[in-house]
């Protein structure tokens, strides 16, 4: 099967206490924590919780909300094509660590991100 994008990388969800939620995934959930950074006015961490993709916890995301991250190899290929087919970007390209992204909305107002992996572990390398 062609799917559009290669790898789900992130789960990206927004946390309401940065600290308490940071504490429970690595004291009781016990999930690695693979980096943490407090930089650009925003707390981010990452944490290996199972096989796939990192679980990122963010103080500058809403929470509850969980937004799936997936990378592709060209994005600009990638949305071209998607657009083709009527999807429109929730605004201009924007820098992650890794790379151009651009964010979506489903029909049911569920976000997605996509990715061009050009700096795949940048964050991990940093920490």
């Amino acid at each position: 099967m062609d799917t559009p994008f290669d790898a789900l990388e992130y789960l990206y969800m927004g946390t309401a206490d940065f600290a308490r939620d940071l504490e429970h995934y690595r004291d009781v959930v016990k999930a690695e924590m693979v980096w943490a950074f407090n930089a650009h006015g925003a707390k981010v961490a990452a944490f290996r919780v199972a096989a796939g993709p990192l679980v990122l916890i963010a103080d500058h995301r809403a929470a509850p909300s969980c937004m799936p991250v997936f990378s592709v190899r060209n994005l600009e290929s990638t949305v071209n094509a998607l657009r083709s087919r009527g999807w429109r970007p929730d605004g201009d390209v924007f820098e992650i660590p890794n790379g151009p992204a651009y964010r979506l909305t489903d029909p049911s107002g569920n976000q997605i991100a996509v990715f061009q992996n050009d700096h795949p572990n940048k964050l991990e390398l940093a920490y």
